[in-house]
């Protein structure tokens, strides 16, 4: 670790201890340029600095490796006074717009009558000049049966502004725009929002603590999946991969917002979120409608097929810089994003993939970036942040469920059950692994362990994520670009999302026996799985009042054995002896009304 004193590293100090100092970081990628490359950062990073060095295609011999550390041990202490300012965006001089037209004069258009969870967008023509996206502001306060709310407004080129709103509740509605533009200040409008005749359900929001649900008040079992970069492919890609997740098990799927530079994933997409491009360097003040757009075509594309769209906002797999853009362009593009996707039901916001990866990113820039999320969405949509090594203070109470990468190489969804206790919310087990065949070890699980975390985390009261890392051709891998699932746990992953949400209502450990996890409730609804275990019976002791049907679970070969008659009292159940089995125990009608009579 760096001297408190000098700020001088120690040779033997990890290179990802090192990495994390920015001058540090700047002296090592100057003198070892293969370390600009996150995955290399990320392979060497827990192995001492001399060894990388002595050992870096960069330095030729020992006397390249001493001046490296000679730079290194130069570098003067931090000054006591820190003048980084990165959480205060720069002040904007004042402009006045339109100042020939006339007040409350833009055309706006927009639908004189919706449906409950359904989007509204008001559409307002505007003034063009200067940069629309820094200088113009506008929102609309929306008053509805229940109150008022603010929505804010995004420019979308050529003089258009749109603001947009997840409408949850029927009967009339009134808005009024404010705006720094004159034209576009004042306007007001009314709609009607009438019961939904489809399907519409509404955003997912946290349940009974650690359970979801639609806003409709229907339970919501959270299947996920991960395809960071799949709607940076092209058409042809991505629409495979939409068939994909079509037929597939998969309700929730994670991706990033920003492109993704990564092994496997080293090709140029066609557009980027900033105008400009990788040679020419990227404007952060203007925002290359397009890109967003085709962003908002493929979540809705999602919603369409019952999936949400957990929505990476930040993540450090980066060449273009958008993971240090700097203060203020990180608030302008989170403000953006939100207004630009915040009106869609089927969203949920992941502050970072990996946040602890991205060290120009301090504590505080995250409570800063939820804050605007927050003050940004009015439908309240799910909003969490994702670790590699350490986690995040889920207990902060903007976090509405602890979206987690396992800690330790083998336990993963084993810890679920102490995670509910530690933060008391919804624990969704985004990354416990990925089944594939690749050289880095989160990435070559089988298809039976995949299975296996899933069971382990339902029973355990939480809900596990999939992903798939086996090598294809063009670097296909579903993990990162999508295309095609070919793995063996997607169709046993379908099995347990069936009998999930089949049970009466979202499981919750019990503390029935001391060798096996269950869920449920004692009297009403029990699951139990024995994952390595390969017991040939399994005897029980329970209140005698309640009578149980029993059924065998095969997990892997999918299949429900219901054993004869019901059990109570005390009992043994016969079992096939061989691993990857549950028991599930369903009281009957009768049992239930004489336990509470």
């Amino acid at each position: 670790m760096p001297n408190p004193v000098t700020n001088v590293f120690s040779r033997d100090d990890k290179l990802g201890t090192v990495m994390r100092d920015a001058r540090a970081r700047a002296v090592l990628q100057r003198h070892m340029p293969e370390l600009q490359s996150l995955s290399t950062i990320l392979t060497l990073g827990g192995h001492p600095l001399s060894l990388v060095a002595r050992t870096s295609p960069a330095l030729a011999g020992p006397d390249d490796v001493q001046a490296l550390f000679e730079e290194l041990e130069s570098l003067p202490p931090e000054p006591a006074d820190d003048s980084d300012r990165r959480g205060q965006s720069p002040e904007r001089a004042a402009r006045i717009f339109d100042q020939d037209s006339a007040p409350s004069s833009a055309v706006v258009s927009f639908a004189q009558s919706v449906s409950r969870y359904e989007t509204f967008e008001a559409v307002f023509q505007g003034p063009s000049n200067g940069n629309p996206f820094c200088d113009v502001e506008l929102s609309i306060q929306l008053e509805s049966p229940s109150g008022r709310i603010e929505v804010p407004g995004f420019y979308d080129g050529d003089g258009t502004y749109r603001v947009r709103c997840l409408v949850e509740e029927t009967g009339p509605h009134r808005f009024r725009s404010v705006s720094n533009a004159p034209s576009l200040d004042a306007i007001e409008g009314r709609f009607d929002a009438h019961p939904d005749p489809g399907n519409r359900r509404g955003p997912v929001r946290v349940h009974d603590r650690h359970h979801f649900a639609y806003a409709t008040g229907q339970r919501y079992v959270p299947v996920g999946t991960t395809a960071y970069a799949w709607t940076h492919q092209g058409d042809t890609l991505e629409e495979r991969t939409l068939a994909s997740l079509e037929t597939s098990p998969f309700n929730k799927i994670r991706m990033c917002i920003f492109p993704k530079s990564y092994i496997f994933n080293e090709n140029e997409p066609s557009l980027y979120p900033f105008v400009g491009g990788p040679e020419q360097g990227f404007d952060f003040e203007r925002f290359d409608e397009r890109y967003w757009r085709h962003l908002e075509t493929r979540v809705q594309q999602l919603d369409d097929l019952g999936i949400q769209a957990d929505l990476i906002l930040f993540h450090p797999y980066d060449r273009w810089g958008f993971s240090d853009m700097g203060a203020a362009a990180d608030d302008r593009y989170l403000q953006y994003a939100v207004a630009r996707l915040g009106g869609f039901q089927n969203v949920w916001w992941s502050l970072a993939n990996e946040y602890d990866l991205m060290p120009t990113k301090s504590e505080d820039d995250w409570e800063r970036f939820a804050a605007i999320v927050k003050r940004n969405d009015p439908a309240g949509h799910l909003l969490s942040i994702h670790n590699c090594f350490d986690f995040y203070d889920h207990g902060r109470a903007w976090v509405t469920h602890a979206s987690v990468q396992r800690q330790d190489i083998y336990k993963t969804a084993e810890m679920t059950d102490q995670w509910r206790e530690r933060w008391a919310k919804p624990i969704v087990v985004d990354e416990c692994g990925y089944e594939g065949d690749i050289d880095q070890g989160w990435g070559n699980i089988t298809g039976v362990e995949m299975v296996r975390r899933f069971w382990e985390g339902a029973v355990r009261g939480g809900y596990v994520g999939h992903g798939e890392t086996y090598l294809r051709e063009r670097d296909e891998l579903w993990w990162s670009k999508g295309g095609d699932l070919i793995g063996s746990s997607p169709a046993r992953i379908r099995f347990l999302r069936e009998i999930l949400e089949d049970a009466p209502f979202g499981l919750d450990p019990v503390n029935t026996d001391w060798d096996i996890p269950s869920a449920g409730r004692q009297g009403e609804y029990l699951l139990f799985y024995f994952g390595f275990s390969q017991p040939r019976f399994r005897r029980f002791l329970w209140d005698p009042e309640v009578e149980y049907t029993v059924d065998v679970i095969d997990t892997w070969n999918m299949t429900v054995e219901r054993l004869p008659g019901t059990v109570s009292g005390r009992f043994t159940v016969d079992m096939p002896g061989k691993p990857y089995i549950a028991l599930r125990f369903q009281a009957t009608t009768s049992a239930q009304f004489r336990a509470t009579a």
